[in-house]
């Protein structure tokens, strides 16, 4: 019997799972962290205590767990939050906390200094589109700008899944899905782009070696296999983002296919069979051979829905820390009883600056509507109603291109939220799916596992192992007041955002 292992390294918490051949779960583990949040616009983690010793944790607690012998697991797969940077010296250390993905603001002057540098000295061919705060060059060239002696001493500039592989078997490697980050460090046939970066940024050979994400790319050393629990020469694969194996997971096999992920943040991925040229969304080979997607990301989701619980609910907290009901339970069901569109009330979720398709990091968040007869309940409900209004921007310019959207599938932590769910729905007018198995992006990495160790042939063979356990059907009676509504949250970011910029 062959067993399959995947670890995923997210934004709030760390999971893994083995699976067997039938990618049936044997095991699954969860560790929770926290994110280092030092100064406004600064998120971080602890590279070495987070991301490699949690995978070390998660390992060898899966294989007691399971009672598989190391010597079964037949393949791993690596996943990890994205659009990150930690600079590590020759031997894989990191020189520093990890600056996490597009959350992290703290490179707005990188970011205009190399737009206006793309504009004036490249007229545009640096990058066609702005950079923007989940881009990693405007990262290192903070790094370089403000911590120099961290950047002289850097060997590799790595993201979590590159730096965990690396890890596992001492190879530098980053899977072509995820190098879309590093735009325009590579060119559309992943050769680096030397004769634009060179000077700007950072050397070639800082960069990790591309390969697709079910290549296998090494295999665990003795000194990884000492600390994991895993067996000495277990092969790896690539590694790659944490939404792109959720993807997998969820069932995104094929164009037309579409997933929206609720965890800490909204990612969308959706699969093409071209390349689509959209500066409002980002676009790249997608993790199947031959295939592209269209990406997209929002600051906040379940970390919007967390700021409303911990700051207007705090009874509803205590009396689940005292045993009683999840307090985002009683919330699911309280939304429900509010009218769709909040009555009249409005919240851009730009908490945290926003992504696409906005692109802004000076972005706000703003409650707009409010009238004596709201309720903490409405302004939950605008909340997931925000989320629900951004994923249908992402729809529209999608749908702008004549791309079809044949399977909207939902997953993450948001995905137990059916209230959620259905309110996407409605607002998307879009049928909404959750797959009967939403462990995240593990079980995706253990899938991809399988493959790269040639256990099944290609990714549709995964269409026989992942099943759908609801469906939520838009209803037209909300079809009215959500269209209008997306008007509205279209029209209150375009009408404030001069201010937001004003005033920081």
């Amino acid at each position: 019997m062959k067993f399959f292992m995947g670890i995923d390294v997210g934004t709030y918490s760390s999971k893994g799972v083995i699976i067997d051949e039938q990618c049936r779960i044997i095991a699954s583990h969860q560790i929770t962290h926290g994110v280092f949040n030092p100064r406004p616009g600064y998120f971080e983690h602890d590279a070495e205590k987070i991301w490699w010793q949690e995978v070390c944790l998660i390992s060898q607690k899966l294989l007691s767990l399971s009672n598989v012998p190391s010597e079964s697991i037949s393949g791993l797969g690596i996943s990890a939050l994205g659009c990150d940077i930690v600079p590590v010296d020759s031997n894989c250390h990191a020189l520093c906390n990890a600056i996490l993905y597009g959350i992290d603001t703290r490179a707005s002057k990188e970011i205009e200094y190399l737009n206006n540098y793309n504009k004036s000295v490249c007229q545009n061919k640096l990058l066609n589109r702005p950079f923007n705060s989940s881009d990693c060059i405007p990262k290192i060239l903070w790094l370089k700008n403000n911590q120099p002696e961290i950047y002289n001493k850097t060997s590799k500039f790595l993201t979590a899944s590159s730096f965990i592989t690396a890890k596992l078997t001492g190879e530098y490697i980053i899977d072509q899905f995820l190098i879309n980050c590093f735009a325009p460090a590579y060119d559309i046939n992943n050769i680096y782009r030397s004769d634009l970066l060179q000077d700007l940024c950072c050397r070639s050979d800082q960069f990790a070696t591309v390969a697709h994400s079910n290549d296998i790319v090494g295999y665990v050393t003795a000194e990884a296999a000492a600390q994991t629990g895993l067996a000495t020469g277990t092969p790896v694969t690539c590694g790659t983002d944490d939404s792109g194996a959720e993807a997998i997971s969820a069932g995104v096999l094929e164009p037309g296919d579409m997933m929206i992920q609720l965890g800490s943040t909204c990612y969308i991925i959706y699969c093409s069979d071209r390349h689509i040229n959209d500066t409002r969304m980002w676009n790249s080979a997608y993790l199947i051979p031959g295939t592209f997607c269209i990406d997209g990301g929002t600051n906040a989701a379940g970390a919007l829905t967390k700021w409303v619980r911990d700051t207007m609910y705090p009874d509803l907290v205590s009396d689940e820390n005292s045993g009683g009901k999840s307090a985002y339970a009683v919330l699911a069901d309280r939304a429900a009883n509010i009218p769709a569109g909040s009555e009249g009330l409005i919240m851009l979720p730009y908490f945290s600056g926003e992504r696409t398709p906005i692109n802004d990091a000076s972005a706000k968040g703003i409650l707009y509507g409010l009238l004596f007869h709201h309720t903490r309940d409405h302004i939950y409900r605008s909340a997931i109603e925000a989320t629900a209004y951004a994923i249908a921007q992402h729809v529209k310019i999608i749908q702008s291109h004549q791309l079809p959207i044949h399977n909207l599938l939902c997953v993450g932590g948001g995905a137990k939220n059916n209230t959620w769910l259905q309110i996407i729905a409605d607002v998307t007018g879009i049928n909404v799916q959750k797959p009967a198995v939403t462990i995240g992006a593990s079980y995706g990495d253990a899938m991809i596992a399988a493959i790269g160790t040639k256990h099944f042939k290609s990714f549709g063979e995964l269409h026989h192992y992942i099943a759908i356990e609801k469906q939520f059907t838009p209803d037209p009676s909300n079809k009215a007041v959500y269209e209008k509504g997306l008007n509205l949250y279209t029209k209150l970011y375009q009408n404030t955002s001069d201010l937001m910029h004003t005033y920081k």
